[in-house]
């Protein structure tokens, strides 16, 4: 089956679909970090991020791998690991205007639906049920309060030894969500077939087992 999970930054997508694919034993990919890897690749190259053309050709070119390891899913970017160095404020506040741009959009895109011919894929992001994957067997489309997401990404960035402030990731998450929502190039829209999951006041077990729950319904499983 091909699972997509969409919604707004930090609505729990990345980590509900991680524990979601385990436990059906199928591939998770996370889309949303690829645009940080090239964000990431950008950045570190000092181009600007203003040039579509330069950053659509950094996209092409990357080479972008997923391996499972005992401490989690780990990201490579043309052979190096790069899982902490794109989850910095910095990548978090630029990765939005990366992401807007058409031709690099396309050119991920293709990355990821190379991936979906396989089959048996949960896949998270903002455009996967309306462009990555329309015909996915099931999408859902994850939200929660600014509030809560902006205390989930300061409570994460502390865990993981960052630097954080909590004002400024909300205020910052809620000017990504009207970018995202705003943008040309698939803008952050529910598809009219995805089912509207609130995780506010849900707890990431919570939250799987009602999708698995929506799975059985559906008789995927």
């Amino acid at each position: 089956m091909n699972i997509a999970i969409d919604g707004p930054a930090s609505s729990g997508k990345s980590t509900v679909a991680k524990l979601l694919a385990k436990d059906l034993g199928i591939t998770y990919l996370d889309t949303g970090a690829m645009y940080r890897a090239i964000t990431y690749l950008a950045l570190s190259k000092k181009v600007d991020l203003k040039d579509e053309t330069k950053l659509q050709q950094l996209a092409k070119s990357a080479d972008i791998k997923f391996m499972t390891s005992d401490d989690g899913q780990k990201v490579f970017l043309n052979g190096l690991d790069v899982t902490q160095q794109i989850r910095t404020e910095v990548v978090s506040q630029n990765v939005s205007l990366v992401s807007s741009y058409k031709s690099v959009r396309e050119e991920l895109v293709r990355k990821q639906q190379a991936f979906i011919t396989k089959g048996g894929i949960v896949m998270d992001g903002r455009d996967i049920g309306t462009v990555v994957m329309p015909n996915a067997d099931l999408k859902i489309f994850m939200v929660a309060s600014v509030e809560i997401r902006a205390k989930r990404r300061h409570l994460e960035n502390l865990e993981r030894g960052f630097k954080s402030d909590y004002e400024a990731i909300k205020e910052q998450i809620a000017t990504r969500d009207e970018y995202d929502q705003n943008r040309a190039n698939s803008p952050l829209t529910k598809a009219d077939d995805a089912i509207l999951l609130d995780s506010s006041h849900m707890t990431v077990p919570e939250v799987v087992a009602e999708i698995k729950k929506l799975l059985v319904t559906k008789k995927l499983v």
